[in-house]
């Protein structure tokens, strides 16, 4: 298992390793050894399983507040995506910044995202099938979001098409409007290698 971005407990870029013969492959996605000397040493405590039927369906952007903030683990078991975390941690230097790559059944890829980021993605092609472990349960009045566009992602749409979202997601409030309730823990947003 290899990593981009190896600074605890910040957002990374995993790349688990295959081991293939003529019936296929076989990978690790998850050791918690494996992940803690990467600096990933959080608890996962659920799993979630999400389907998008259309090509360009976009979920995001997301994440739980305080107390009960989300580590989050995704990867793509169908299809692609290009998935999306913006730091949204008051007082951060990168704080409205985002880092995003894509994540395919083919190459395996996992994006970490710490808690005080918010994650997102879009779809590229229809019948998308996302997996992704949480650091806690989820929590209705802990739940919150901004808006996909409100931050200047490229994401990656062709000219002219919205994207699918969901009636939560048409309505949240934009980054300039979001009142942080993270906390700044020393550490900026870098750039995914």
């Amino acid at each position: 298992m290899s990593v981009d971005n190896a600074r605890p407990s910040m957002v990374q870029l995993i790349r688990p390793r295959r081991f293939g013969d003529s019936r296929g492959w076989f990978t690790e996605t998850y050791n918690r050894e494996t992940f803690a000397a990467l600096g990933i040493d959080c608890t996962f405590v659920q799993d979630n399983h999400s389907l998008s039927a259309p090509a360009f369906t976009l979920r995001g952007l997301h994440f739980q507040t305080p107390p009960r903030g989300q580590d989050k683990l995704v990867r793509c078991v169908n299809g692609r995506i290009y998935d999306v975390a913006v730091d949204v941690r008051a007082g951060s230097p990168t704080y409205g910044q985002w880092v995003g790559a894509e994540l395919s059944a083919e190459n395996g890829h996992q994006l970490f995202i710490p808690v005080g980021f918010a994650h997102g993605f879009v779809t590229l092609e229809p019948d998308c099938e996302v997996t992704y472990k949480c650091s806690d349960t989820y929590a209705p009045a802990h739940d919150g979001g901004i808006r996909w566009e409100s931050v200047g992602i490229d994401w990656p749409l062709p000219a002219g098409v919205t994207p699918e979202l969901s009636e939560k997601d048409k309505v949240q409030p934009t980054l300039a409007d979001f009142d942080s309730p993270f906390a700044y823990d020393g550490r900026p947003l870098t750039p995914l290698a």
